[in-house]
């Protein structure tokens, strides 16, 4: 395994072992939480402030801020042709883009499976700014390397794995109930009526800061930025001044639960194992990209890496799609458009069977069920369990998991058979690798796989961010 990891590129090792899923299975998991936590180190970001029952209750009840200055990859593209690059690697439609705007970037293969998105930011004519997970960042950066395009392409890496010990901008979330007020307090004007993916300039602390109207949870909220020497004193501001409205800052360990809530499935596998025309981007891959070091894991098995592939419909996302420019991926999906899509929807868990599987980690008879950890429960990258009928048969995966405090339930976000999907349908997640874990270890412990019985519920799950976004929706 150690040598396989040492090869030049992820063609390489696709050709040198006998199948991906396996080699992406043995990966290292089991630390999801940890991962995160790291990715945030503390003193910077802090496991937890309070404690994570408490910061997940201020983004429904106060105003909770989330410093994500750490763990999110930025790509910078600067020059003539920036537009026209994103342009033709999204599907989104960019005719009215430009400076004071952002987009949520979603890119795909040739054959209309998601590789990658993000957030992309225009603060000026001819540079760019994505933020985002890494195959997103892989993707633009070998086209941009690659494609002829008169672009610079500049790479701020995440902070653990940054050279220079800093970050080109801080950017700080602020969202909550009492978001607004703390913000005009902080400003001492109202808060600018802003659309959602709009960017205006407030002043904080003596800095002019860029605010992007935008929610991690579905509550009202802003993401502020700037550049990074000025963050320690905007940010001491905005905890000075939100004692009086219930702040809470939120560790690492809370703020990865925002997507249960929000409905948004962080980390879909991206599809690049397969086909000639993702070959030269293989070969550009080095083997020790997160595509190849990152693990599969979950109950779902299959020995096609093709099955483990998600379309934009299935994501959620088949409104970004827009068939006004050309762009990778548009006639397989134009092709797609009219087909039955699978759906994205939230499932609610069955608390009796969730606390059976914590009470099985005391019954000394017989092996205990994968071990549930708080408050994140995914423990791969790209977690894929079965989700079954009443008939045993197979429906759809769920992804995320984990609980929040704020639905006190455990929940999951899951792609499912159209059919399954209506509010109130009973279904089945099956917990637990197929062999008990040996495909994964050392990484997991022995463990047996159990059914927990689960219950479709809306995306958003919450009702406070339904309604939110609703109202967002309409201008309000």
């Amino acid at each position: 395994m150690a040598q396989e990891r040492k090869r030049r590129t992820l063609q390489e090792l696709l050709d040198s072992v006998p199948n991906i899923v396996d080699y992406l299975y043995a990966n290292r998991k089991g630390s999801v939480t940890r991962d995160a936590v790291q990715r945030q180190p503390p003193p910077h970001v802090l496991p937890e402030y309070t404690n994570w029952r408490d910061e997940q209750r201020a983004w429904r009840e106060t105003v909770a801020l989330y410093d994500q200055s750490f763990h999110m990859t930025t790509s910078i593209l600067r020059g003539p042709d920036a537009l026209r690059l994103v342009s033709y690697l999204a599907v989104n439609s960019f005719r009215t883009f430009g400076p004071g705007r952002a987009r949520h970037f979603l890119a795909v293969s040739p054959q209309g499976y998601y590789i990658g998105d993000g957030i992309l930011y225009c603060l000026t004519p001819d540079e760019l700014f994505l933020v985002g997970r890494a195959a997103g960042h892989n993707w633009v950066q070998f086209h941009a390397e690659t494609g002829g395009w008169d672009v610079a392409y500049e790479r701020d890496e995440i902070f653990t794995q940054n050279p220079t010990g800093r970050r080109t901008v801080y950017r700080f979330q602020v969202e909550g109930p009492h978001a607004f007020a703390l913000l005009e307090h902080l400003t001492g004007a109202p808060v600018p009526e802003t659309r959602f993916f709009h960017i205006v300039t407030l002043r904080i602390a003596g800095h002019e800061v860029w605010a992007l109207r935008h929610t991690m949870a579905g509550g009202p909220g802003f993401e502020l930025f700037g550049p990074w020497d000025e963050g320690p004193a905007v940010k001491q501001a905005i905890i000075e001044a939100g004692h009086r409205f219930g702040l809470r800052q939120v560790g690492s360990l809370a703020y990865f639960t925002t997507a249960f809530e929000l409905g948004w499935i962080p980390r879909p596998l991206p599809a690049i194992y397969t086909g000639d025309e993702l070959r030269p981007f293989r070969e550009w891959l080095p083997a020790t990209a997160n595509e190849a070091t990152w693990a599969l894991g979950g109950s779902f098995a299959s020995p096609r890496v093709e099955d483990y592939y998600l379309t934009p419909w299935e994501l959620g996302y088949g409104h970004l799609i827009k068939f006004d420019h050309d762009f990778i991926g548009r006639a397989a999906l134009e092709r797609m458009a009219n087909q039955r899509h699978r759906v994205k929807v939230s499932l609610v868990w069955d608390p009796d069977d969730v606390a059976h599987v914590i009470r099985s980690y005391m019954d000394t008879d017989q092996r205990p069920a994968k071990y549930i950890e708080f408050p994140l429960s995914t423990y791969a990258t790209w977690q894929y369990d079965a989700v079954l009928d009443d008939q045993k048969r197979s429906i759809g995966i769920s992804t995320y998991v984990g609980f929040s405090w704020n639905e006190r339930a455990m929940v999951s976000l899951a792609v499912l058979d159209p059919e399954y999907t209506a509010p109130g349908t009973r279904v089945t997640v099956l917990w637990g690798e197929p062999d008990g874990g040996a495909r994964s270890r050392p990484w997991l412990e022995p463990h047996r796989q159990v059914e927990i019985r689960a219950t479709v519920a809306p995306v958003p799950l919450s009702e406070y961010a339904r309604a939110h976004l609703a109202a967002a929706r309409r201008g309000r």
